[in-house]
């Protein structure tokens, strides 16, 4: 049965139940809590105390950069408030009276991780640091994020601020899902202009996971005294996306790459088979089109194993003829154990035309008749 557009109306299963997960602890990782996720699906692979509440430090800055690329007019710009960018730690190097954007700032956080960057689009965005702390746990909510809560914008010690590497890796692979986050957090160096008035200068990533393991593009670093060396990044190698995240770990860039070499050895590359779908066509020689996905939507799996796939569709509930072929009709969005993995938008895979009305006989000897 279809309905509208943008209705889900369909679930497919299209394989038989998933085999046992590879949830567990791998030997030589000094962090405190970690855990290792594949992105599309968000199914852990290897994990340690995931579900444990830390201060997460300048991660923190994750969030703060999401809701400032999600908030928009990131180009247009203003002078910083004077009072936001007072505050201690690492820096972009804002001064009273300097002219940025939105999107300045966020390369402010992400590379250089900026406390005076983050304050100040918190300011901007929020209006005050603590109402844009209620902007952040209310994202983090959206996200499913249960052992989070955010106290300031740049992930400076405040009471009850913390995460957990579970959470993180949510917050990351949501993250991701934006262009421009992914474009920013995978610059070891990014040139931009800001100041009063406005000059070029280059910023440097304090991410140097990025040059020492292979596949990595982001994400972000961070440390203060409570929290410790804690790091979130992202690596992709054939085909397959991992999220690592580690807190309070002495050893961080060397656990990452542990992590990612023995993740990827328990992976393999899975896509989800093409489907046929139809949609109803009025007043057509045909009385339905067949549709086609542009694209493929594929995941990391253990290898041997086949998970489950949901599909839901969002279809026209019909179209008029003529149809041309590679007309947008909907789209169809796969799931495994709940986790979206991807989308793919359907086209028609062939042309209906409009459907003649049938000769009527009689009328036509009338006229015959007449005419003689």
């Amino acid at each position: 049965m279809i309905k509208k557009l943008c209705s889900i109306f369909a679930a497919v299963m299209l394989a038989i139940p998933s085999g046992t997960c590879y949830a567990e602890e791998i030997a030589g990782i000094s962090a405190k809590s970690y855990v290792l996720m594949e992105k599309n699906t968000g199914k852990i692979i290897y994990e340690k105390n995931s579900d444990t509440k830390l201060p997460m430090a300048s991660t923190t800055k994750i969030m703060t950069t999401l809701l400032c690329l999600e908030s928009g007019d990131l180009d247009t710009e203003f002078t910083v408030d004077p009072e936001a960018i007072k505050t201690e730690g690492s820096s972009m190097g804002l001064t009273e009276g300097d002219i940025v954007s939105k999107r300045d700032l966020c390369i402010g956080m992400l590379l250089p991780s900026g406390n005076d960057a983050a304050n100040a689009a918190a300011v901007r965005i929020g209006g005050s640091i603590e109402n844009f702390a209620k902007l952040m746990n209310s994202r983090a909510a959206e996200i499913g994020m249960t052992r989070t809560y955010f106290v300031t914008p740049s992930g400076l010690e405040a009471e009850g601020h913390g995460a957990s590497s579970r959470d993180m890796a949510l917050l990351a692979r949501e993250a991701l899902r934006n262009e421009d986050f992914t474009e920013i957090c995978s610059k070891s160096t990014m040139e931009l202009s800001f100041g009063n008035p406005p000059y070029r200068r280059w910023l440097k990533n304090t991410n140097k996971l990025l040059k020492q393991c292979d596949g990595v593009y982001g994400v972000k670093t961070g440390f203060t005294d409570e929290a410790g060396r804690c790091l979130v990044s992202a690596c992709e190698r054939e085909g397959i996306s991992l999220i690592c995240v580690t807190l309070n770990d002495p050893n961080d860039y060397h656990d990452h790459a542990l992590l990612y070499d023995t993740g990827f050895k328990q992976l393999e590359k899975y896509t989800v088979p093409p489907e046929t779908y139809t949609v109803d066509v009025v007043g057509g020689e045909k009385e339905t089109v067949n549709l086609q996905p542009l694209g493929s939507v594929s995941m990391g799996i253990v290898k041997g194993e086949i998970p489950d796939i949901e599909v839901k569709l969002s279809i026209k509930h019909f179209m008029y003829a003529p149809v041309e072929k590679g007309t947008y009709a909907g789209k169809a969005e796969y799931f495994t154990d709940g986790m979206l993995i991807g989308t793919t938008e359907l086209y028609t895979a062939e042309q209906c035309m409009i459907k003649m009305p049938p000769k009527d006989k009689n009328i036509i000897d009338k006229i015959l008749e007449l005419l003689k």
